[in-house]
Formats: structure tokens, C-alpha cells, sequence
């Protein structure tokens, strides 16, 4: 069964290029920031990058969802932190057959969405491997790679309709070890790069070298204990990948705008998991208060 409609809560970077492509095949509402959403609805949604053009067939704009109709994809793009006030506010609004697409970093996302929907909803998790960048209200840099999915059947719906839009979907069968892939990789580059205030490409400098490691190797042993098998590849990996990606993480966006990062479902994550087995992770856990130091200096 199709979608009838798509809405994406916070449709900030990465969910405006979402919202971009998927207007290729469904009507779309983009739901954010008042000057995005006036730029939007003014000049079109322009894409840098992959998907470059703008767009402005099929997207409609709002700051706030008052409907939900039958047969929606709700895409949820807030940040972690704002996840649970976020659906909390549209709890009564979301039908047993919304799906709700959760696309953010970090470890326990599902957990607190099934508490804010109070078991309205299907609920689906995805894992986006992208670089994305607001370069000004209705102007986007994006560089899309792959969105991962289950293999459950909610997840092949929304497959479906990615697909058709021209954005690239892998359904896996170890979801759950290719998700902690994704966060052991952050635990890198994103605080990493907030720290040092660095593109994500220059990450890949010598002289980061053991820090990378230890980030990794950290994370490896608290998966293990939870039950998740990573390999050290996965740096030889993420290395590889590095210099493709030209645009600024997400977290060190947000710290540069005063904004309240995700470091705590991320590395702080990792140390919260590590002190549950006794397993020390003094370098997730130094980088995660230095994080936290420079979102509590911020004008």
C-alpha cells in the first residue's frame, strides 16, 4: 500500500533534501524554521549538490502539523534531544496507520518515540549516510549517499517510495549491527570535528590517527557487551569515505549556531553503556564533556 502523503517534522538540512526528492513522486509538507519555510514557499527548495535544482512542485510548507490524514509517512528529522517533546505535541494527532520514519544520530531514538506516541503509529528507523547543510533559508548543500533500513514490512513501504524518487535504499538483515556502524563513526566525526571546529574531510589528518582509533575501539568493546559484533575495518572504512564529504558535521554546525548538540546520544551514549558494563571509555567520555563545555560557553 502507497503513501497518500508525506510530512517531515524539522525538515532542516536533511529533511529538506529528503522532502526535495521524494517531491518527485508525492505531495510533501515540510514542516521548520519560519525564514526556511518563507524561502520555500517563496523561491522553491534549491539543492546543492546531489539532486542539484530547485524545487517547487508537490511541497507545501508549515511550521507546525495540525492534520495528519489517513496513510501518512511522518519523516521525523528533529534533533534527538527534541524528539520526545517533538511527538508529544502531535501524540493525539498520529493514526494507527502513520508511519513514522525516525532518521536521528544516536543510540535509545526508538525508545523514546514509543514513549511520546504512547503506541499510536507504526514506528520505523532509518540510518542516513549524507552531508547536508543549510547555506541559507531555502538553500541546501547536499551530498545524499544511502538510507539503510530494516527488513521488516513497514520499512519495504517506505523503500517503495524512496526508490521511486531516485534516492538509493539498502534493506538490511543486521540492522541493528549496521546502526551502531553509524554511531561508532559519529563518535568521530561529529565530535571531533565540534571540538576542533573542522570540515569533515580534514578529520582524516595523521595526526588524528590514534584519536580515531581509540574513539573506535571504544565503541567495539561497549557493542560487544551489548550484544553487537563491530569489526576495527570499520575505521579503514570510515577513512576511506572522509574526503568525500566537504560540508561541516551537523554537531559542529550546531555548536557555531548556539545550538544544543546530540553528543549525548552519541559518545555520551557509549560512556553511559560502557559504566552499565564496567568497561572504561575515558575517550569518549573526555570528548563528550569538552563537547559540553563548548555548548555551555556559547553567546
Amino acid at each position: 500500500m502507497t503513501f497518500s502523503k508525506i510530512i517531515i517534522l524539522g525538515a532542516g538540512a536533511i529533511g529538506s533534501a529528503y522532502g526535495a526528492f521524494l517531491s518527485r513522486v508525492k505531495h510533501v509538507t515540510l514542516v521548520g524554521r519560519q525564514a526556511h519555510m518563507s524561502a520555500i514557499a517563496n523561491n522553491g527548495l534549491t539543492l546543492l549538490g546531489d539532486g542539484a535544482g530547485t524545487y517547487t512542485n508537490n511541497i507545501q510548507t508549515a511550521t507546525e502539523i495540525t492534520e495528519i490524514p489517513a496513510e501518512t509517512l511522518l519523516i521525523v528529522c528533529v534533533k534527538a534531544h527534541d524528539l520526545h517533546d517533538s511527538l508529544s505535541a502531535i501524540q493525539s494527532l498520529i493514526r494507527d496507520d502513520t508511519v513514522l520514519l525516525l532518521l536521528q544520530n544516536g543510540l535509545g531514538i526508538k525508545e523514546i518515540a514509543r514513549k511520546a506516541v504512547k503506541g499510536r503509529g507504526i514506528i520505523v528507523r532509518g540510518i542516513v549516510r549524507a552531508g547536508s547543510e543549510v547555506l541559507e533559508p531555502g538553500r541546501i548543500n547536499v551530498s545524499l549517499n544511502i538510507t539503510i533500513f530494516d527488513s521488516d514490512e513497514a520499512s519495504k513501504r517506505v523503500t517503495q517510495v524512496f526508490q521511486s524518487s531516485g534516492l538509493e535504499v539498502v534493506i538490511s538483515d543486521s540492522f541493528l549491527v549496521d546502526l551502531w556502524r553509524k554511531v561508532a563513526i559519529n563518535c568521530v566525526t561529529n565530535s571531533l570535528s565540534a571540538i576542533l571546529g573542522i570540515y569533515t574531510y580534514q578529520l582524516l589528518s595523521p595526526h588524528l590517527a590514534e584519536l580515531r582509533y581509540n574513539i573506535i575501539n571504544e565503541c567495539k568493546t561497549v557493542g560487544a557487551a551489548e550484544g553487537v559484533k563491530l569489526n576495527l575495518s570499520l575505521l579503514q572504512i570510515m577513512e576511506q569515505a572522509l574526503p568525500k564529504y566537504q560540508n561541516r558535521t551537523s554537531m559542529l554546525q550546531d555548536i557555531q549556531h548556539g545550538r544544543k548538540t546530540e553528543i549525548e546520544f552519541l559518545n555520551g551514549k557509549i560512556v553511559e553503556l560502557g559504566k552499565k558494563h564496567n568497561i572504561p571509555t575515558p575517550v569518549n567520555e573526555c570528548l563528550t564533556q569538552l563537547v559540553q563545555f563548548k555548548e555551555s560557553v556559547q553567546d
